[in-house]
């Protein structure tokens, strides 16, 4: 499709803003985060297990991993093509899994794919993964992009006096570089609040417990293979789940975003409101009209985008945060459908 074409702004007329979440929040991106997950738990699995008829060496292991490596989006479809006849996107990967597998000569190792998981070991590892990174390497490097901009324009400014207004009247007077600083103050402390925050993943089996493991291996300590896979990912794995993560820490990340998106957006109305008061002029852009009718006006339409924007970002943390920890029972699939959403809030931060 033409992104002219598509239902929402973000995949449309902002499609060349948000297209680096692409790898981190798509479909395809879904596929890729689990084909990873599923091979390197096919790895780990062999080593763990040390069986005579079940041996990836570390060669085999370098061309396991390329199929991950050679991922494309083209790829993904044939996995969709496959989802027509299973009805079930894990259960396709699975099964295009296989197929690769067998392409290098590991055909008798097949069975191991997926041994003892449920879907959501495998989308409760996906999940985290895929927001930690796209927060490591986009969305977070643009956050503090913003707060070094904020922070060297409060430095020019210092010394800059400025009538302050409470309650939109006149008042004792401020300057402007430490209301700059305010913002600066805000946006560090929850950055460091969200640091804190650990991204946790559930993999434990159909209901949590290890069933299937435990009856095929009931010698073996799956808890602590669950927990070094997972740490070598770079996550920290929830010791008791249904078959779904809880989702607590996630909501917690949403909140700290929830947050983060609140002061900038009170940012963009305090800018918005020191422009129409005439403190601050916009630059003239040549060739670019700032009103249909009056062209020589210059809108603050980036601060009220913004501000819609961060708007419709906050209500989606907001709803994702209250409703992923809530399952009926050990499951319920009202949170798969939400998770699809995931990318959406951050592309539009």
């Amino acid at each position: 499709m033409n992104p002219i074409q598509n239902l929402s702004p973000i995949d449309g007329r902002y499609a060349p803003i948000t297209r680096e979440l692409e790898p981190y929040f798509s479909e395809w991106a879904f596929f890729k985060y689990r084909l990873w997950i599923e091979l390197e738990y096919f790895i780990n699995l062999s080593d763990f297990l040390k069986l005579k008829n079940f041996i990836v060496t570390p060669d085999l292991a370098g061309k396991i991993r390329k199929i991950h490596d050679a991922f494309t989006p083209e790829e993904a479809l044939k996995i969709r093509e496959i989802e027509k006849t299973t009805n079930h996107d894990v259960k396709a990967l699975e099964y295009y899994i296989r197929e690769k597998i067998e392409t290098l000569g590991l055909g008798e190792y097949k069975e191991w794919i997926h041994f003892g998981l449920t879907s959501q070991d495998v989308n409760n590892v996906a999940i985290p993964l895929m927001l930690k990174q796209s927060v490591e390497n986009v969305v977070g490097p643009k956050l503090n992009e913003i707060i070094h901009t904020l922070k060297n324009q409060a430095e020019e400014w210092k010394s800059i006096p400025m009538l302050a207004r409470t309650h939109g009247q006149p008042a004792s007077p401020t300057g402007l570089g430490k209301e700059w600083m305010v913002f600066v103050e805000r946006l560090e402390k929850q950055l460091i609040l969200l640091k804190q925050i650990p991204y946790s993943a559930k993999l434990g089996g159909a209901t949590g417990n290890f069933n299937a493991h435990m009856a095929a291996f009931p010698h073996l300590n799956w808890p602590a293979f669950a927990d070094q896979l997972l740490n070598t990912l770079g996550l920290q794995r929830s010791q008791f789940t249904t078959q779904i993560d809880h989702y607590d820490m996630l909501a917690a990340h949403l909140d700290a975003w929830k947050r983060i998106c609140v002061i900038l957006l009170d940012f963009c109305r305090d800018v918005w409101m020191y422009i129409s008061l005439d403190y601050f002029k916009q630059k003239i852009k040549s060739g670019e009209v700032g009103s249909s009718a009056m062209p020589h006006k210059v809108n603050p339409i980036d601060f009220e985008n913004a501000e819609g924007n961060l708007g419709i970002a906050i209500a989606l943390c907001e709803h994702l945060s209250a409703k992923l920890p809530v399952s009926r029972l050990q499951r319920d699939l009202s949170d798969s459908t939400a998770l699809r959403n995931l990318g959406v809030p951050f592309a539009h931060i």
